[in-house]
């Protein structure tokens, strides 16, 4: 799954940093997500270990090829939109706008480079 592992590099590209930026400087990254909240300093971090955390793991699982959770992480993402537009609802946060288009071009782009590979080899299998 060529095209799906490649996509996956972009949720490690926006997780590994973001995570890290959160962790270090939590105020400057709510006002660059052009967050109106006011969540502190402490939580801000906790969010950014967590973050850093995903990204490292969603590393490991595109290094070592574990094709069997790149839907894991596909659907993962799909709870994440769910939850960052509950949010968004909730706090009227624009912080929680930008997110979800962050999170959802990944999903996108994920989704539809899994099924261009599904279909790969689906025809592969057909002309066997």
């Amino acid at each position: 799954m060529p095209r799906t592992r490649l996509s996956l590099f972009y949720l490690i590209g926006y997780l590994v940093p973001s995570g890290l930026a959160f962790l270090f400087a939590p105020q400057l990254t709510l006002k660059l997500l052009f967050s109106n909240g006011s969540y502190g300093d402490v939580m801000p971090r906790l969010v950014g270990v967590f973050i850093l955390t995903l990204g490292l793991l969603a590393f490991q699982i595109v290094r070592h090829r574990m094709e069997a959770l790149y839907t894991t992480l596909l659907g993962l993402r799909v709870g994440i939109l769910a939850a960052l537009l509950g949010l968004f609802v909730y706090s009227s946060d624009p912080l929680f706008i930008v997110l979800i288009g962050v999170v959802g071009l990944g999903a996108v782009l994920t989704a539809t480079s899994y099924w261009l590979d599904r279909q790969g080899r689906l025809a592969a299998q057909g002309s066997h």
